[in-house]
């Protein structure tokens, strides 16, 4: 199983970016987006569930950001608009066995990590 996740650079504040995470090697139930800034812990962005349109995401950037799936290239997607400086991190991309409503933003719940990408967001 393999995740590749790519998209991250560098951006001035209020500007986009996608992120992609290419998936391989067997199928999910749930998919993530998971962030660390430079001296703070890893922390939830967003989830979803691969077999439905349910989705989750952190209070930081609900409303900014969006989580998507495109089935037929297993391929995960954040797209990020309106970025703010406190979005620049190392964003990895995650995938799990099981989609679990209640804990998604653990990220113990997931089984297979990508290696990470930069986001930094300049003022």
């Amino acid at each position: 199983v393999q995740l590749q996740a790519s998209g991250g650079g560098l951006v001035q504040a209020g500007a986009s970016l996608r992120l992609s995470c290419a998936a391989s090697g067997r199928t999910f139930s749930s998919f993530g987006w998971f962030r660390q800034a430079p001296g703070k812990e890893r922390e939830f962005v967003a989830a979803a569930n691969w077999r439905t349109s349910i989705r989750n995401y952190a209070d930081s950037v609900k409303g900014r950001f969006t989580i998507s799936r495109d089935n037929a290239k297993s391929t995960m997607y954040l797209q990020m608009d309106s970025l703010k400086l406190e979005d620049t991190a190392v964003y990895y991309c995650a995938a799990g066995k099981y989609y679990y409503s209640g804990t998604y933003y653990d990220a113990k719940n997931y089984d297979y990590w990508g290696q990470g990408t930069q986001v930094t967001v300049s003022s």
